[in-house]
């Protein structure tokens, strides 16, 4: 089943629910996914690559507000920025630990033969095709970085 028709049936649950957080979320989701269609031409299916991009950049929104927030002390609004970023993370794959993306890291970095932060670049966008979905970008550039240097 796609994505939208999950989050659909999620939205329809979480209306009977009258659970407010959930509703806002999967309403900003299910808005992003009509608009990423229609910028993609009409009646265009998105990919689940294209999907999964949505979900990591509605998730890391509410994720960057919430740090925001509790910067400067409001954590009143940090609360429901984390909680819809809770519901939008359980259609999201499961994430890698860092050690299971150091191995792929590892291995890219050996197979490639890369030496120093001038092959970066290369290993990066290697390991961020193999892991997408899986690993948000800043954690991979942090373990490619920790290695080639």
């Amino acid at each position: 089943m796609s994505l939208q028709h999950n989050v659909m049936s999620a939205l329809k649950a979480a209306m009977k629910a009258k659970d407010q957080t959930a509703l806002t979320a999967l309403r900003a989701v299910k808005s992003a996914i009509l608009l990423a269609q229609t910028e993609s031409g009409a009646k265009a299916e998105l990919t689940e690559e294209q999907e999964v991009k949505i979900l990591q950049k509605q998730v890391k929104q509410r994720r960057d507000s919430a740090a925001i927030y509790l910067e400067q002390g409001r954590e009143d609004l940090a609360a429901p920025e984390l909680a819809e970023a809770d519901v939008i993370a359980q259609f999201l794959p499961e994430a890698l630990s860092d050690e299971e993306i150091e191995k792929v890291v590892v291995m890219t970095i050996d197979s490639i033969g890369a030496e120093g932060m001038k092959d970066m670049g290369k290993v990066m966008g290697i390991v961020s095709k193999e892991l997408a979905g899986q690993a948000d970008g800043k954690t991979i550039s942090n373990i490619v970085r920790q290695k080639l240097s």
